[in-house]
């Protein structure tokens, strides 16, 4: 395997309306010429990417690629697969399972770097074989300061982050998508299911099936951002703070409850604290 290499160096552009950001990044691919592989999730960052590699690739010379794997909820591959439908461009779902990573399960810190290492090795392979030179992600430049050991296997397997290396941040890759009218502009950011356990937590089929059943029941409640974290037979609910009040209020309560124990919980806990994105990388007092 090649050498790692650095994260680009990025100065974020001032962009000054969306039509400047949307022209940086199509020239950015239209450097890499040739084609190549979109690394889909169904989330709005991989949405926005797609469509954008798809006008300077063509539909034809780009491929959408999504893991099909137990930590990717079913509503977000249908979301790919909808996301590829209206972007002209064939879709591809890789059925391997990243559960046959023995590093994986064990879900150290470095889980999500594991994880990636193997799909992105395979997304090189399909590209390989269908001839085509780049593999592209949605990571974009808020995400460089999180903990994000995916962008080290993203750095092994040379695949190019577009919207990073062209300095968008997240407030750009929403104004862009609208723009282009994707439905995507507005959606909530998600985390694979696997990110609900602590660490040293194994990571099992029947416990991501459970996250996902108990986090369908409350979004069906009405909470678009929603995370049930694992701590043995306890579910931890982070709903936003501004949605604590409705969470907690007479029937929606009772509701909630009884969702998330048919997914299999014995004890339902709400974090008053609320919604934090990677809350479970927070130090924990002594």
């Amino acid at each position: 395997m090649a050498e790692a290499q650095p994260l680009p160096d990025v100065t974020t552009p001032r962009f000054t309306h969306a039509a400047e950001a949307e022209a940086a990044v199509l020239a950015h691919l239209r450097d890499l010429a040739g084609g190549g592989i979109v690394a889909l999730s169904g989330g709005g960052d991989s949405a926005l990417l797609l469509s954008l590699a798809a006008e300077a690739w063509g539909p034809s010379r780009c491929l959408a690629v999504t893991s099909r794997s137990e930590s990717l909820p079913e509503a977000e591959l249908a979301a790919a697969r909808a996301q590829a439908a209206a972007a002209g461009v064939e879709h591809v779902c890789l059925k391997g399972s990243e559960l046959d990573i023995e590093a994986f399960r064990r879900n150290g810190p470095d889980r999500c770097f594991h994880c990636k290492d193997h799909l992105y090795g395979e997304m090189r392979a399909l590209a390989k074989r269908r001839g085509l030179l780049h593999v592209v992600d949605g990571t974009n430049a808020d995400d460089v300061g999180d903990h994000r050991p995916g962008l080290g296997a993203a750095r092994v397997h040379h695949v190019t982050s577009p919207l990073l290396a062209c300095g968008l941040t997240k407030v750009w890759v929403r104004a862009l998508s609208r723009q282009r009218g994707l439905d995507s502009w507005d959606k909530p950011a998600e985390a694979c299911l696997s990110s609900r356990f602590p660490y040293g937590t194994e990571v099992t089929r029947e416990g991501l099936a459970k996250v996902e059943q108990a986090e369908r029941a409350l979004k069906a409640l009405g909470f678009r951002i929603v995370r049930v974290r694992v701590h043995g037979d306890t579910a931890r609910i982070e709903v936003p703070l501004d949605d604590l009040g409705a969470l907690l209020a007479p029937g929606l309560r009772e509701a909630a409850t009884v969702g998330v124990r048919k997914a299999g919980f014995a004890y339902v806990a709400v974090d008053l604290d609320g919604f934090r994105s990677g809350s479970l990388n927070e130090p924990r007092p002594s």
